[in-house]
């Protein structure tokens, strides 16, 4: 029984040893691509085309308290994207754009050393635009609204990781980038 005490106790001190050389707080910086559906709703409008999805650029960057929370912060550009659409059977055309900047709280769950889960939830500010031909159709909508993700990480060394996310930018738009965007990317931990 005492050796198995002293076993168990051992085992605990280099398991905590080795969480604490995991958990030190750590800043990182990181790139992505993100991808979105492009959309365009307008009372009347009809033979609507737009782009569709279109790749555009993201920045973050964060802090790790521990393994498991952290903070991140972030930008994504979603792109100008053209829409073509008719009103009264009067061809229009127009071109949208967006970006927005969350911060968010971020929760991980790691699986193994090199695999891990993670959840973010916070707030982000949209911003849409539409400039049309018909400049009394032209719109600018700004928006602070609710952001959630939840994604994996591959770690490629101590300080490289790969990301895979579903990001959720609040309520669906009538214009321009829609709320669900799926990200790729990667992050430099220092």
């Amino acid at each position: 029984m005492k050796k198995l005490l002293v076993v168990l106790i051992a085992s605990a001190a280099a398991m905590s040893a080795a969480q604490a050389q995991q958990t030190a707080p750590r800043a990182y910086v990181g790139a992505g691509v993100a991808s979105a559906d492009h959309t365009f709703k307008h009372s009347g409008a009809t033979n609507v085309d737009t782009d569709g999805y279109k790749a555009s650029g993201k920045l973050f960057g964060g802090y790790e308290f521990n393994q498991n929370w952290g903070v991140e912060a972030g930008y994504t550009d979603f792109r100008s994207s053209g829409v073509n659409y008719s009103i009264g059977g009067v061809n229009n055309r127009g071109e949208t754009k967006g970006e927005s900047i969350y911060l968010a709280a971020k929760a991980t769950l790691p699986v193994n050393e090199q695999f891990s889960v993670y959840g973010k939830l916070g707030a982000a500010r949209n911003k849409s635009e539409l400039v049309t031909l018909n400049a009394a159709q032209n719109r600018d909508e700004r928006k602070t609204e609710a952001y959630g993700a939840l994604g994996a990480q591959y770690n490629l060394n101590q300080n490289v990781a790969l990301i895979a996310e579903y990001e959720r930018y609040g309520k669906s738009k009538d214009f321009g980038a829609k709320a669900d965007v799926w990200t790729i990317g990667a992050k430099y931990s220092f």
